[in-house]
């Protein structure tokens, strides 16, 4: 299981944080289990959110770092990539990795990464939150996002 080692999740308070969670439209049954997650983990921290879709994971970069720019204290960044046939996989898995990193690294704010790369759909949903899903990444990135900003905003008020 991917999430073996996982740190525990503890309630933290991200009032007065602003987050948007910015998620790919391909998958739609996973996606939209990612969503659920993020925001049921969000409502829970007190922070406020919005959804901004994009077509895919490609686009995620771009629309994270114009979020970031725009006000957001953070982004909950979530995509579904299904290995298939062709090098396709690596390039877009790839591509969303190094640019979510990237505008992390140049807005100086958090992104929490909830980009799933898999081999089948059952994989997916097996992540996404479910009832019967083993994992919940979509939590697991808001609250890495969320909890990452309250770090920053220790760090910089210091």
């Amino acid at each position: 299981m991917s999430g073996h080692g996982a740190a525990e999740r503890t309630s933290i308070d991200a009032s007065g944080l602003r987050v948007t969670i910015i998620a790919g439209s391909w998958h739609e049954v996973i996606s939209d289990g990612l969503i659920a997650g993020a925001v049921r983990e969000l409502d829970a921290s007190g922070a406020t959110h919005t959804l901004v879709r994009v077509p895919g994971s490609f686009e995620l970069p771009v629309a994270a770092k114009a979020a970031l720019e725009a006000g957001a204290d953070a982004v909950v960044a979530l995509g579904v990539i299904i290995r298939g046939g062709t090098p396709h996989f690596e390039f877009v898995s790839a591509a969303a990795t190094d640019g979510l990193t990237r505008v992390a690294i140049d807005t100086g704010k958090p992104v929490g990464f909830g980009v799933l790369t898999l081999d089948t759909e059952a994989q997916g949903i097996d992540r996404a939150g479910f009832p019967d899903s083993s994992e919940d990444k979509g939590a697991e990135a808001a609250h890495a996002a969320v909890a990452t900003a309250l770090v920053l905003r220790e760090l910089r008020a210091a």
